[in-house]
C-alpha cells in the first residue's frame, strides 16, 4: 500500500535510516548530511534542469558524487534531430561543491576551467545563468534562463533499501515550470517562451548502493489549456512503501501506482509502451533522438538511453477525468549505473 507523508519529518533516524519511507506531494523530509551513518563515499546529491519545446532542449547538472563530481550542459535539436554535450569531471569532491540540504532555498554554483554555472533560488522564481567555453564548433555556450516556480504539487520519495539499511534515495520532481530566457551558440540565439517551454527539476539526495538500473520518464506541457505533466519510473530501492508515479494537472497531483516501461532494447529508437497496473495510464513515446550514454571510468559507469520523443495515450486523475495526450514532448530512459 502506497504511504503518503502529510506532515514535516526528519528524513533519518539516529541510525540513519529512513524514519518513515513514502511519498509525498511537497518536501517534507528534512534532509542533513550531518545525520547519515553510511559512507562518505556512498553520499549522492545532484540537482538536473531539463527544458524542453517541440524544436530545442537545453539539460543542465551539478552533481556531487562524494569520489566524482558531474558539470554538464546538454543542448537538443529535435527538427535537426541532433544533440550536443559537454561535461567536466572532478574527483573526491564529497561534498565541496556545497549543494543545499532543501531544494527549496539556497544556491548551487560552479566556476572552473571554462564552466561557469549558477542555478539561483528566488522566492517565485529559478534563475539559471550557463557558460560553457568551446561548446560546438569552437563557440560558447551561454545560456540565461528563468524557471516561473507556481505554489503547485510535486513527487517526492523517499526510498529505501531493503538488504542496506543505511541506504536511501529522497528524491523530489518539480514539473511544469514555464521557462522564459534564452540560449546563444555562436551566431545561434534560441529563444524560450512559457507559451511553449516547460522545464523539470530532478533534485536528489541520499545514499546508494554500488549498481542500479532505473527507468525514468517525464514530460510537461499543455493539455487542455492547462499545464500537464508526468513522472513515472522504477528499478531501484524498496518502493512498497511509495512509487513515484505521479500525474500533474493544473497545479495538483494524481497519484499512480506501479508503471512497466516496454522497450525494444535491441532498438531503442522503435516505440516506447508504457502502461500502469490500476489502468490510469496508457501511452506511447515515439523517439526523435536517442542520447546514448556509455561513460566508463572502470569503477565509475554510467551506461543507458535517454531517448526523447513525444508522448501519446491516455491517462485519468484521481476523479475519473480522462484526458488525452498528443505529441506532448517528453523523454524516458533506462540507465545502469555503477558509482
Amino acid at each position: 500500500m502506497q504511504k503518503e507523508i502529510k506532515e514535516r519529518t526528519p528524513l533519518l533516524d539516529g541510525k540513519g535510516r529512513l524514519t518513515d519511507p513514502g511519498y509525498a506531494k511537497r518536501l517534507l523530509f528534512d534532509y542533513s548530511r550531518e545525520a547519515i551513518k553510511a559512507s562518505g563515499w556512498r553520499i549522492k546529491e545532484w540537482d538536473y534542469y531539463c527544458a524542453l519545446n517541440s524544436r530545442f532542449g537545453i539539460s543542465f547538472t551539478i552533481a556531487d558524487l562524494s569520489y566524482s563530481a558531474l558539470i554538464s550542459a546538454v543542448f537538443f535539436d529535435f527538427t535537426q534531430k541532433k544533440v550536443w554535450k559537454k561535461t567536466k569531471m572532478l574527483w573526491f569532491t564529497f561534498g565541496k561543491l556545497g549543494l543545499p540540504a532543501s531544494s527549496e532555498k539556497g544556491d548551487v554554483a560552479y566556476h572552473g576551467s571554462g564552466y561557469d554555472f549558477v542555478f539561483e533560488r528566488k522566492e517565485t522564481q529559478r534563475l539559471l545563468t550557463v557558460s560553457v567555453a568551446d561548446f560546438r564548433d569552437g563557440n560558447p555556450l551561454i545560456a540565461e534562463l528563468r524557471l516561473d516556480c507556481p505554489n503547485d504539487d510535486t513527487m517526492v520519495i523517499a526510498t529505501p533499501w531493503e538488504k542496506k539499511p543505511k541506504a536511501f534515495y529522497l528524491n523530489q520532481k518539480i514539473n511544469c515550470l514555464p521557462v522564459t530566457g534564452k540560449v546563444t551558440i555562436g551566431s545561434e540565439i534560441i529563444e524560450f517562451d512559457p507559451a511553449d517551454t516547460l522545464a523539470v527539476l530532478d533534485w536528489g539526495r541520499g545514499v546508494w548502493t554500488y549498481k542500479n538500473t532505473w527507468y525514468w520518464g517525464s514530460a510537461s506541457g499543455w493539455v487542455e489549456g492547462k499545464r500537464f505533466g508526468f513522472n513515472i519510473g522504477y528499478g531501484f530501492g524498496d518502493t512498497r512503501k511509495a512509487t513515484e508515479n505521479m500525474l500533474f494537472y493544473d497545479g495538483k497531483a494524481h497519484k499512480l501506482d506501479q508503471i512497466e516501461f516496454h522497450i525494444d532494447s535491441e532498438d531503442f529508437m522503435k516505440p516506447w509502451h508504457f502502461t500502469s497496473n490500476d489502468g490510469r495510464l496508457e501511452l506511447t513515446l515515439e523517439p526523435i533522438l536517442d542520447r546514448q550514454d556509455d561513460t566508463n571510468f572502470v569503477i565509475i559507469k554510467n551506461l543507458g538511453h535517454q531517448v526523447f520523443g513525444k508522448y501519446s495515450g491516455s491517462v485519468i486523475l484521481d476523479d475519473g477525468t480522462r484526458l488525452e495526450i498528443t505529441n506532448l514532448i517528453g523523454f524516458a530512459e533506462k540507465i545502469t549505473n555503477h558509482y
